[in-house]
């Protein structure tokens, strides 16, 4: 896996992301989708499952922990960003089938608040993600770009919770599908421009978004940040640590999960009006970032 993963590295560097690294089987991305489905249809009444799968699920859901620290995906990742691995968020993304959301063109680091560019976000698909269903699309070199100024829009069927839109014309042709079977992954920089489609199909697209960062980074506009070692050493201390789920969502992890989300809201919405500040839309809907 470590010579496979190596391979990658002159991709990524030349197109600011990597698409189809083979990561579970198909049986065993059923498998992980049917547990996180079961959290969701069996936790509904009693936690906020939407707002956990948009934010924080790794501290709450014992499938997506497993997955975040998955030996295939930490060799691929480690290839990209060094030895020393935390993630800073991660999240379940679901696009209903024959739905009209949409991701508007954007970067994920524009809001983060952080001091750098070493982050990555993997993408690991839990069901066939087919342009069809709304997969990915990236600009390929767009990470060299730097960050980009982006407009909050919070247009009702772009699913990023601040409709954030990057402020620049992006001709699709110059763009690469990014086109998953189920157990793929496709990773991308934290700068790479990126946007999908609505599902069109009669599917429903399930996926999970990790973002990866070195220790060394470190936050500048929220007062606290938070990030899970899940490999090597943090030598810096950047982060305050966060913890692994316990029970499928007990009392202790719902209040661990609801002091870090909400610390880090701090950074994610900065300038944002308070009646905006949701990790859910305004319809209840679950917004998403890929």
């Amino acid at each position: 896996m470590k010579t496979m993963a190596q391979s990658y590295t002159a991709e990524f560097e030349r197109d600011g992301f990597l698409v189809g690294a083979e990561i579970l089987s198909r049986e065993e991305a059923a498998e992980f989708l049917g547990r996180i489905e079961t959290f969701e249809r069996g936790r509904a009444g009693d936690l906020p499952v939407q707002e956990i799968f948009r934010t924080g699920a790794h501290m709450m859901i014992s499938a997506v922990d497993e997955l975040v620290r998955h030996p295939k995906v930490l060799a691929c990742i480690s290839a990209l960003l060094g030895p020393d691995l935390m993630v800073w968020d991660a999240d379940v993304i679901i696009k209903e089938a024959d739905s009209k959301g949409f991701i508007s063109w954007h970067q994920d680091l524009r809001y983060w608040g952080v001091d750098s560019d070493e982050a990555v976000t993997a993408w690991i698909a839990l069901s066939d993600a087919s342009g069809e269903m709304g997969c990915m699309r990236f600009l390929p070199g767009s990470h060299r770009h730097g960050l980009l100024d982006h407009t909050d829009t919070f247009d009702g069927e772009n699913l990023l919770t601040r409709g954030q839109t990057a402020a620049m014309e992006i001709n699709l042709d110059d763009t690469t599908l990014g086109e998953l079977r189920a157990g793929q992954m496709s990773v991308h920089h934290g700068l790479t421009l990126h946007g999908s489609m609505p599902n069109q199909s009669d599917r429903r697209r399930v996926g999970l978004a990790i973002r990866y960062t070195k220790p060394s980074l470190r936050q500048l506009v929220a007062e606290r940040d938070y990030a899970q070692l899940v490999m090597g050493e943090d030598q810096y201390g950047h982060f305050l640590p966060v913890p692994r789920p316990d029970n499928e969502g007990s009392a202790r992890a719902l209040a661990d999960w609801r002091r870090i989300t909400e610390d880090q809201a701090a950074a994610y919405f900065a300038g944002v009006e308070p009646d905006k500040q949701s990790w859910t839309g305004g319809d209840g809907s679950k917004p998403v970032e890929s």
